[in-house]
């Protein structure tokens, strides 16, 4: 129950968030956008139809589309910000002191950037979807076998390639530009909170050094056969995975039991299993 109500408010503000970010910095100083906004301006500009309007109707299609295809199950996950993302694009589009923040292109472009880029981060970083433009990609991937995010950017890039045919080379220039902020910060989001330090310990005391992982730093640790390359001689390195702030104490604590010991330390990006994505583990328990 906790897991799904997480989903439901980081969806909200995902969603809010990426709205905020076409509703005030995209539409008003007339920047062009991949996505579901990209369609709804080019609607715009082809057709007449409001922005708000477009974003609704294209919305709406492509969720039917991916219903028929997909099939029910798909259609509720993504139904909630086929509904949420319209509603708020609308709703800040219509405040007035949020209308006119600045008319500095290049400013409304980093903004739209990362605002963008945090709002569907956060969305797809629980499991959500924005629904939207995410779609075909996915259709295409179970029908023809196309990779979903080479599918995205040649979605995006065909958008912006067709609003290029009316735009000015600014224009173009500051589209590229969101669409790049928007994927960088997505990455950065999606592995935000995740990063550890992977650290391996080479040292003829590897014992007191592995005992003193579990006991004093509380983290597991793992035993890999390994060969010294000078004497050969056959030697375990100690490889533990610990949280950034920890690596410092850790250091200091092998110098304590080998002055001499070979640390290597690296950082990585996600971590999986007992003591990250699942609860610890007594040593009592252990067997």
């Amino acid at each position: 129950m906790e897991k799904k109500v997480k989903m439901i408010l980081f969806m909200l503000l995902g969603n809010a968030i990426l709205a905020l970010g076409t509703a005030i910095f995209v539409v008003p100083n007339g920047l062009i956008s991949g996505g579901v906004t990209g369609v709804a301006l080019i609607l715009q500009h082809f057709f007449g139809i409001s922005v708000d309007i477009g974003v609704y109707v294209a919305d709406v299609v492509l969720f039917i589309l991916g219903a028929l295809v997909m099939g029910k199950a798909f259609a509720a996950t993504i139904i909630f910000s086929t509904v949420v993302y319209p509603t708020f694009f609308a709703l800040f589009g219509k405040i007035p002191f949020l209308m006119n923040l600045t008319d500095d292109k290049l400013m409304a472009a980093i903004y739209a950037g990362l605002l963008m880029g945090a709002g569907i981060g956060l969305v797809i970083k629980v499991g959500g979807s924005t629904g939207g433009m995410d779609i075909p990609p996915i259709i295409l991937n179970k029908l023809f076998g196309l990779s979903i995010p080479v599918m995205i950017y040649v979605g995006d890039t065909a958008l912006l390639l067709i609003q290029a045919l009316y735009s000015s080379t600014e224009q173009v220039l500051y589209g590229i530009l969101v669409v790049l902020l928007t994927s960088i910060v997505m990455d950065k989001i999606l592995i935000m909170g995740q990063k550890q330090t992977q650290v391996m310990v080479v040292s003829p005391k590897y014992e007191e050094i592995n005992q003193m992982i579990h006991q004093k730093i509380d983290r597991g640790s793992t035993l890999i056969h390994a060969m010294t390359g000078l004497k050969k001689t056959e030697q375990p390195v100690v490889m533990t995975v610990i949280s950034n702030r920890q690596l410092s104490v850790l250091n200091d604590l092998i110098l304590q039991i080998d002055p001499q010991a070979f640390v290597v330390a690296n950082e990585i990006n996600e971590v999986k299993g007992r003591g990250f994505t699942l609860s610890k583990q007594a040593i009592k328990d252990v067997k």
